[in-house]
């Protein structure tokens, strides 16, 4: 089996981190592009607020550019697939992390998980983990904007739609993708 990586995109509370938590439970190993700047705010001991999360991200991407997320991927993507024929991602964002990526992985998978404005809005007014703080559209058009979040949206290999709140059904349309794209679980 050709090694492959499965990176999940898509807008903010359509289901990207349900779908790496789903792969996880079948043994699916996952890098979360997020936690480097999470890791950030903790190594300069700042309380993990979306304000301190956004400084420490601006930073990363002053410094590394907006590709700043995939380079410091890389060696544990690379680490991951020294033992996993599939693995993925969450939070792939912007036209520079995939281009980076896409060169140093051939086989990067970008899977598109829709769901419709009003839907994921509902979602994000309710999550405990990074809970809306402002207007949803402003946070979209935002990382539309400043992420250059569009490109890989737009180019993804895959879409599953994710428009219900019944996991079942977003779980069973996963699997179905696994199946199509010839990648079986472990567990």
């Amino acid at each position: 089996m050709d090694k492959k990586i499965l990176t999940f995109v898509g807008m903010p509370g359509a289901g990207k981190t349900e779908a790496v938590s789903y792969l996880e439970k079948k043994g699916i190993p996952f890098v979360r592009f997020g936690q480097f700047v999470e890791d950030g705010v903790k190594e300069k001991g700042l309380e993990l607020t979306q304000e301190n999360e956004r400084k420490v991200r601006e930073e990363l991407r002053e410094k590394l550019g907006m590709g700043a997320m995939a380079i410091k991927a890389k060696p544990k993507l690379e680490d991951l697939l020294r033992n996993n024929d599939v693995i993925a991602i969450d939070g792939l964002y912007s036209w520079e992390e995939y281009n980076i990526l896409k060169e140093k992985f051939p086989k990067l998978i970008l899977i598109h998980i829709f769901a419709e404005p009003h839907k994921r809005y509902e979602r994000l007014a309710k999550r405990k983990i990074r809970p809306l703080s402002f207007k949803a559209y402003e946070r979209d058009v935002a990382e539309l904007e400043k992420l250059n979040k569009g490109g890989p949206i737009a180019i993804a290999d895959y879409l599953i739609e994710n428009n219900n709140d019944n996991m079942e059904d977003f779980y069973s349309a996963i699997d179905q993708l696994l199946n199509r794209l010839g990648i079986s679980s472990s567990k």
